[in-house]
Order: C-alpha cells, then structure tokens, then sequence
C-alpha cells in the first residue's frame, strides 16, 4: 500500500480481500501466509502529493493521498489514519446515493483531508475523468459530489481469428473480458457464440479508450464491431448511445418501465431534495421505491450484462446492471440475488427477490435508471424502445457507419 502527503505510513496489512476492497467487513478474509513486518517512517520534508481534481483542483491540497492494493479494507484505512469508524458510517451513509465505496479497486486513491481526528473531506480518485467527494456538512453528516470528465476519445482496431472459443480469441487480441461481455450481450439475439461459431470466422472491433490531458483513465466503449461468421456478417455500430446494425435496425429490446411483473404502490418517487425518512437530513433519492412484500420476482428492464452483486450497510444486497454503453440500472434492498457478476441478462428475466436489507423503512424494493452516468426519473425519462434510426438521422448514422467500416477495411 501507499500513502504520500506531509506524512508517509508505511503498513503492511494481515488480511487479504480475494476480489476488491470491502468497506464493512462483509465479505470473507483470508490471511496471508505469513505475516508481514509493520514499519513507520515520518518524513522531514512534505512529498509530492497527487492534487485534487475537477473543482477542487484549487482547494487546500489533501493531508493525505492513499493508493489502494489488495488486501485493503476501507475500515483498516480509516484506523491507520486515526479517523473513527463512526465517521466511515457517516461517508457511506452518504455514499448509498451513488454507491461509489463500491466500486473502489486497487490502483485507486483516497485523498483524506483531516483535522486532527475530524475528517472534513474524502475524495475518490479512480482516474483522471472520474472523482467523487464526499464533503462534511455537519457534524455527523456528508455530502457527495461528482467529477466527471468527457476528455478526448481515442479510436484503434482490434481483429483476430477464432480458432477456439470467441471469448478466448478476443482476449487474446486485446479486448477485456467486460469488452466480450458486452459484444455478447449485445448480439445475443443474433448468433450463439458458443455453437454458431467455426474456426476460420474472424472478428473486428473499433474500440474508443479515454484519455484526460493525455492520460488515459482506463474507460473505454466499442465504436462498432463486425464478426463474420462463415458466409454472413454479424454488424453493431454505436449511435448516440444505442447500438444498430448496418441498416439502422435497433440491436437492442424495448426496456420495461417496471422492474416487476406487475405494478406497485410507488411509496417513494425519485426526488434529488428529499428528506430522509430515517435521519431527517436531506438526502438525494436516487430512484423508485416500490411497496413490495419480501420475496417479490425482480426483473431485469432491460438486456445486459450484472456488473455486481453487492451488500451495503445502507442499500442492503443490490445488483448493478450495464445496458449499453448509455444505461445503467440498479436494484436495492433484496433479500436474494438469482444472478452473478458478468452474467448476460435479458429483459423481463428473474434476477431477484426482493426484501428488507440493508436500511429502510419497510419491505420494498429501491430502483434505479441511470443514462450517461446520472441518475434519472425512471418513472418518465425516456427509456429505449426497439425503432431503426429516424429519417432525421440518417445522414448522420451513414456517416459514421461507412467510416467505421472503412477502419475495418484498411486492416
């Protein structure tokens, strides 16, 4: 692990997480196979420290900037730097608006502002286009903001033969296994990868990595992709955020505007201002709460692919669902999940029961629409509907289908 600041702490920590950092102590531990030396070094001299960015970027540098390695917990953090962990409930009584803790991985940073035992702001860094801060505005509360940066998109062609399994072929051509999950997904109505498929069959992709200021953050998104498959050619091209094949034809379902088979009495309506039926304080609610009984099917909305399956202090057990590149959904507060992490789901499929966990006031189940990355009023924002690309446009998507196959072409 790493810490920089006016300070520098060495740790070595006796526990390892298999899969990512656990803010809570839910998760099982293993311990290290043998114990590693504890050192602590005070530096005469304050290091270089990785200042904040977006709109804080001229804020009073961090106390502290800790990089994130396996074996982290968020809870160990805090004591190392003598915040109390009754100020980490407080930040993720915060966080179950956005549910960013979540998502933290090795690599990632914390940048800690603090005051001797008071902890006045915690910023998450993932990477150059993405950060959340968690700001105190009380003495037992926080609020969060998030940072997030467009910057400029970078397109490269990947191609490769299949002479084995798809998965296999597109890992070893460069794609991540979220990459093939996601082309899987999104063709799932059209061929099955793991019997239509023959040696010889060759794949393209057009991928887009993000940079910020010439760094890049990591993210990516596929431009458009083709796999031809013995005489016939498979074609995805991404279009203001929806996926259409070579003649404008949507490539994805209609969403479900309920994530149930039938509907229930709406007991909390998305409200950015609302106040917490609980603590009191104003919180952002981020989605639809609907009154039902524990063990109620839960449905997915939409085609996609789970990105996780969490507990939380707050949201209790919830699942994360990508669609797209676009759409993002989340269910909160179940009692069982019927899916795994990077499991291919389709729309109106049982991916859960519904329950109590976590915080609330009652049995319900907590539900989520995102577009682009923010968090909308799934009850009327305008969801995915299976149409062809409008005569409006047309022009506009022939353009940047002709020029992605052109890239294709070239290879």
């Amino acid at each position: 692990m790493k810490l920089t600041g006016s300070k520098r702490l060495l740790v070595a920590l006796g526990v390892v997480l298999p899969a990512s950092l656990a803010a809570w102590g839910l998760m099982s531990y293993q311990p290290l196979s043998a114990p590693l030396e504890l050192r602590l070094s005070v530096s005469e001299a304050p290091e270089p420290s990785l200042a904040p960015r977006g709109d804080m970027a001229d804020s009073e540098p961090a106390d502290f900037i800790y990089t994130i390695e396996p074996g982290d917990t968020l809870s160990t953090i805090f004591e190392l730097l003598g915040v109390s962990q009754k100020q980490m409930y407080q930040v993720l009584e915060s966080d179950v608006s956005i549910l960013a803790l979540d998502t933290l991985k090795p690599g990632d940073q914390l940048a800690f502002w603090i005051d001797g035992e008071t902890l006045n702001k915690l910023e998450l860094i993932f990477n150059p286009a993405h950060q959340v801060v968690f700001s105190r505005t009380g003495d037992e509360s926080f609020e969060y903001h998030e940072n997030l940066e467009e910057g400029e998109w970078k397109e490269e062609l990947i191609a490769g033969e299949i002479n084995g399994s798809f998965y296999v072929a597109a890992k070893s051509a460069g794609l991540n296994a979220g990459e093939v999950q996601r082309i899987s997904a999104l063709l799932q109505d059209k061929i099955n990868f793991r019997r239509d498929l023959r040696a010889g069959d060759m794949f393209q992709v057009v991928r887009a990595e993000q940079f910020v200021n010439g760094e890049p953050t990591g993210n990516s998104r596929l431009e458009g992709l083709r796999i031809i498959n013995r005489a016939r050619e498979l074609t995805a091209f991404m279009f203001d955020g929806h996926y259409y094949d070579l003649n404008g034809e949507s490539l994805a379902r209609a969403f479900m505007r309920y994530p149930t088979q039938r509907k229930f009495r709406l007991s909390s309506h998305f409200n950015p201002n609302r106040k917490h039926p609980v603590t009191g304080r104003v919180r952002p609610h981020n989605g639809t709460d609907f009154a039902t009984p524990i063990g109620t099917p839960i449905l997915a909305t939409g085609d996609g692919v789970v990105t996780r399956v969490q507990n939380h202090p707050y949201a209790g057990l919830y699942i994360v669902i990508e669609h797209g590149q676009k759409y993002r959904t989340r269910y909160l507060h179940l009692s069982k999940a019927l899916v795994s992490k990077g499991q291919t789901v389709s729309r109106g499929q049982k991916i859960a029961l519904s329950g109590n966990s976590g915080r609330s006031t009652g049995p319900h189940l907590h539900y989520e629409l995102h577009i682009s990355g923010r968090p909308v009023d799934a009850m009327r924002a305008p969801i995915p509907v299976a149409e062809a690309v409008g005569d409006k446009d047309r022009v506009a998507f022939n353009e940047l289908r002709n020029r992605i196959l052109a890239q294709m072409e070239e290879s």
